[in-house]
């Protein structure tokens, strides 16, 4: 079969579906990175927004125990209550810049009965571990607390921890443990105590701007979609230039390419090579 009417072959349709496949996924994945940027520049609108925002009345963002608005993470709150120390949770498996470490969550009983878990931060593990050596104490008494929300995170299935430990901060979990009316939609990342203790967890840092390579992503799987079609092309020249080789149009450009290829300059080598061939062959 010569001529162009091989491409219209079954195998070759077949091939052309392959690559409007390949190509429909890229498009997707690109979509998809796309959409993960968007995320990430929502993500860094909200802490330059709330971060530094006046504290408001917990009451005001979290009228119910399960209320939470996503427009409203990294926003200070204002609590008074007594820590529940007894109460105290470790979250394990939570490192910091490299270190092992825990994050440490002791409830806060409102006036009112209800339950706000703060994270009063970090603390490395210890020699065992699987546990601190030591964790800084909350303040006892009437305590007001400026924290900052943060979602309730989701279960990671499989995952177990030890009797006062947690491997995820999962608060419909915290408050059936707990056994009191507890916040569920949110807690709060501690950023100020009154009165201060000696000594605290690290705190958790602002987050930095930073909104990952998505964008290149997008593009790299929009390339690789025009490149499968590209591909698909160039094998269909080919398949063209074997099938067609004894045509009088292919003969001339064959032609033409071995002209080209005589006109260029030979190298060092090439003319070496030339000269050994001609030794070779008295």
């Amino acid at each position: 079969m010569t001529g162009w009417r091989f491409a219209f072959s079954r195998r070759w349709l077949g091939y052309l579906a392959l690559a409007l496949a390949f190509a429909v996924a890229c498009v997707f994945l690109a979509q998809w990175q796309l959409a993960r940027r968007e995320q990430a520049r929502a993500e860094i609108t909200r802490v330059q927004t709330n971060w530094d925002r006046a504290p408001q009345p917990v009451e005001k963002l979290l009228p119910t125990l399960g209320a939470f608005d996503s427009d409203d993470k990294w926003t200070p709150v204002s609590l008074s209550g007594h820590y529940l120390v007894e109460k105290q949770i470790l979250v394990r498996g939570r490192p910091l810049d490299g270190a092992g470490g825990f994050e440490v969550l002791v409830p806060l009983q409102l006036a009112n009965g209800r339950v706000f878990i703060v994270d009063r931060g970090w603390v490395a593990a210890g020699d065992r571990s699987d546990s601190p050596d030591s964790i800084p104490d909350a303040p006892a008494g009437l305590v007001t607390v400026v924290a900052r929300l943060k979602a309730s995170e989701p279960t990671i299935p499989g995952r177990s921890a030890p009797a006062g430990q947690i491997a995820t901060i999962h608060l419909p979990d915290i408050a059936a443990q707990l056994g009191k009316p507890i916040y569920t939609g949110a807690y709060g990342l501690l950023a100020t105590e009154d009165p201060a203790p000696p000594t605290r967890p690290i705190a958790v840092a602002k987050p930095q701007p930073d909104e990952g390579p998505h964008l290149s992503y997008a593009f790299q799987w929009i390339m690789f979609g025009i490149l499968g079609f590209v591909a698909l092309g160039w094998a269909i020249r080919q398949e063209y230039r074997i099938r067609n080789r004894d045509a009088p149009a292919e003969q001339a450009r064959i032609e033409r390419q071995r002209r080209k290829a005589a006109a260029q300059p030979r190298s060092d080598a090439e003319v070496e090579d030339a000269i050994l061939d001609r030794e070779h062959s008295r």
